[in-house]
């Protein structure tokens, strides 16, 4: 066999890899893109599947003294895991950048398939009986993971 009979047979193959490394990198990239989900309060049922990651997007004003807890019964951990959280003071239309409002956006992976609620819970002491305080106010969510 000579070198170019060589070069001839593994064209075929390097294009090949050529191709998957191209699709691999094209779903990276859409992946990236596209982000987890986001659900807001009016979405009660929530359905994902084992390994997702999802995000809860919540009305916050930080200046009024309350905050977003995940609230007990605290969700089961063998299907629900809460990955972290952040506030977003832009997110939602018609609040300035000043801090006088926006989104607290809480990060979660559904761990496995199962079924789980999820409660949260905007108060100001978030101590035992904190949803008997005047202004609180509660989420609920069932978690679904296929």
């Amino acid at each position: 066999m000579e070198n170019g009979d060589i070069a001839r047979d593994s064209r075929p193959l390097v294009i090949a890899m050529a191709v998957v490394a191209l699709l691999i990198a094209l779903y990276s990239v859409v992946s990236e893109l596209s982000g987890p989900a986001v659900y807001r309060p009016g979405d009660s049922e929530i359905s994902v599947s084992a390994g997702d990651r999802f995000t809860i997007a919540v009305p916050d004003d930080p200046g009024d003294g309350y905050h977003w807890i995940i609230a007990a019964p605290r969700p089961d951990p063998a299907v629900l895991e809460a990955t972290g959280e952040r506030t977003d003071p832009d997110a939602e239309p018609g609040h300035p950048a000043s801090g006088a409002g926006g989104t607290r956006e809480l990060g979660f992976r559904a761990v496995r398939a199962g079924r789980t609620d999820l409660r949260l819970l905007h108060c100001r002491r978030c101590a035992t009986g904190a949803v008997d305080e005047p202004g609180t106010r509660t989420v609920n969510f069932r978690v679904t993971v296929d």
